[in-house]
């Protein structure tokens, strides 16, 4: 399968800093976390859409549609995990209706979207590849703290290249 390029949400400074926090409470519980992804690109977001190619329309359309709704605020509302025997681990996001809607509509445009992943699952990573067996010691590590993310910029990931680039952010 070819790496996916993807448009991504980024969060501003504190709520970067409150997943990064839940990344070093996973690595200090000894247990698999996304400070393990030595990439010089990681960091928090929330993935839009990830496709085998991202042309530049769809980066116009990505910020008519899900770049002018930013700033937005939002929620995360508990842990989920993704996968089989080895697990992703996230954190599930409400978010308002109208951005909903604009990444529906985008993902829904992007004539390469795969069928892989019907709809959108707002979600920040914080572990992959988890022993199932381990994820009562995930929920233990991270506790039930409410964790709240602005989410204030817009970015292209290109793998091809190693590369991000800023389509849109919050003024």
């Amino acid at each position: 399968m070819p790496r996916l390029h993807a448009l991504e949400l980024l969060p501003d400074a504190a709520g970067d800093a409150a997943v990064r926090a839940d990344w070093q409470r996973l690595r200090d519980a000894g247990l698999p976390s996304m400070l393990d992804h030595r990439g010089s690109t990681n960091s928090p977001h929330v993935t839009v859409v990830a496709v085998p190619a991202i042309s530049a329309a769809d980066e116009a359309r990505a910020v008519d549609l899900v770049g002018v709704l930013l700033p937005v605020t939002v929620r995360a509302s508990g842990l989920t995990l993704l996968g089989g025997a080895q697990v992703t681990v996230a954190r599930l996001l409400d978010v308002d209706d109208a951005l909903v809607r604009a990444v529906l509509d985008l993902r829904a445009s992007v004539a390469t979207s795969p069928e892989r992943h019907r709809g959108w699952l707002p979600h920040v990573s914080l572990a992959r590849r988890v022993p199932r067996e381990r994820t009562q010691d995930v929920v233990d590590a991270l506790g039930a703290g409410e964790v709240v993310l602005t989410l204030t910029t817009l970015r292209r990931w290109d793998p091809e290249a190693g590369t991000v680039r800023t389509l849109g952010a919050a003024h």
